[in-house]
């Protein structure tokens, strides 16, 4: 579990690194990439916006590209006890009915464990018993010069000027950090709609994920450990009022519907202010700058419709810290290009996976649900997943990139 530590203790020990690194935001992206950074020997000062106690959030599933993570810092066995297994996916048809299942745990299996997990539990899991994070603090400025970067962080009243080799900007879609860098335009993609996250009560069919592609809405519940995570999506016109009206316009076109269905709409009723997710996202035309970088959604923010967002953050994570394992200050501007031509062709293929199943799920209209029904009784689930088994298939080696970078620059 992250404890909270201040900027200018955790700086007493990054100082001496070979690398002074600043990791800004205390999210998966953040935690992975600092305690990766730690078992590689240095002290990366780690600040997080939010306060402490702040991470609940929503419900995530894991692909297996995860796996090098938890293969480094040792964390299988905490992941699995606080994890469950995806072992089943059904579809639902735009009526309530189920189309199909299938087996998730089979379609993987060749490539890992497929895992669902809150975010806050997955959060302790990664920072283990070795994670300081400087809450409530903020990046206020940065100056990149020819040997460094200077930052001042603020914490309430209090400011500090640091400066840093790298500075790792993990601070979400919404970065503030981004703002402070020339990373070229934001490439956005509004689908105009969003939703909320519920908790349900677990059932007996922990193993099962539901989905409820309907005409104007979108119902998904997905195990985690003691509980289903829920969510509930439509246009923005439809949601701007709350989810009562949105329920009650399901209930009218529901002419079936599963007890995991009910389940999901009464948790969703009956949760006081629901976390509400709008469904957009973000792509950076760069990723580096002279001593920053942007990991995770700070650098492209994930639809949740192929449940890859956190996967390719964790990796994107990993594959940064296994290069910096070759670096120091002549050579960082090298692997920090590596990087970035190593990993972004992968994340903006997985994004556009992400975007190609929004353009499927997120639709209004009887006429067009039904014909996605339809869709889905011939489309298999293992077809939906071809993207993403190709990425599985390819997966990167940071180690003989950094290699290749630097025979190249000698």
């Amino acid at each position: 579990m992250p404890y909270a530590a201040d900027a200018a203790t955790q700086y007493q020990d990054a100082r001496h690194d070979p690398l002074r690194v600043l990791v800004v935001g205390a999210g998966v992206a953040g935690v992975t990439t600092a305690r990766l950074l730690r078992r590689n020997g240095l002290h990366p000062v780690l600040i997080e916006r939010a306060a402490a106690g702040a991470a609940e959030g929503y419900m995530l599933a894991l692909m297996p590209m995860v796996g090098p993570v938890f293969d480094e810092l040792g964390l299988w066995p905490e992941y699995r006890e606080r994890a469950v297994a995806f072992g089943r996916y059904r579809l639902c048809a735009h009526h309530g009915r189920p189309v199909r299942t299938d087996s998730m745990g089979e379609l993987l299996a060749d490539y890992g464990d497929y895992r669902g997990i809150g975010r806050g539990e997955l959060l302790d899991v990664l920072s283990g018993a070795d994670c300081p994070v400087s809450f409530g603090t903020t990046l206020a400025a940065l100056t990149e010069t020819a040997g460094a970067a200077m930052v001042q962080l603020a914490c309430g009243d209090h400011t500090g000027e640091y400066e840093f080799d790298l500075v790792v900007v993990s601070d979400g879609i919404g970065s503030g950090t981004r703002r402070l860098l020339d990373v070229g335009p934001i490439g956005r993609l509004d689908t105009g709609w969003g939703g909320w996250v519920a908790w349900a009560p677990p059932d007996d069919e922990q193993d099962l994920g539901e989905e409820l592609w309907g005409a104007g809405f979108f119902l998904g519940s997905y195990p985690v450990r003691d509980r289903i995570g829920v969510f509930l999506g439509g246009p923005d016109a439809a949601t701007a009022d709350g989810p009562e009206r949105l329920v009650a316009a399901i209930d009218r076109q529901l002419r079936t519907r599963t007890g995991r269905t009910s389940r999901a709409l009464r948790a969703v009723l009956d949760t006081d202010r629901p976390y509400y997710w709008p469904l957009r996202d973000v792509r950076t035309a760069r990723w580096v700058t002279g001593h920053a970088v942007l990991v995770g959604d700070a650098a492209a923010g994930f639809l949740p419709t192929a449940g890859i967002g956190a996967g390719m953050a964790m990796e994107s994570a990993w594959v940064l810290s296994r290069l910096l394992v070759h670096a120091d200050r002549a050579n960082l501007a090298t692997l920090l290009d590596a990087y970035e031509k190593l990993q972004r062709p992968r994340v903006e293929a997985a994004q556009d996976n992400s975007r190609t199943l929004a353009r499927m799920m997120f639709r209004d209209g009887r006429a067009f649900a039904v014909c996605r029904d339809v869709a889905a009784r011939l489309l298999s689930v293992r077809s939906v997943l071809k993207p993403i088994r190709r990425l599985l298939d390819a997966r990167p080696d940071p180690d003989a990139a950094a290699r290749r970078a630097l025979s190249r620059s000698d």
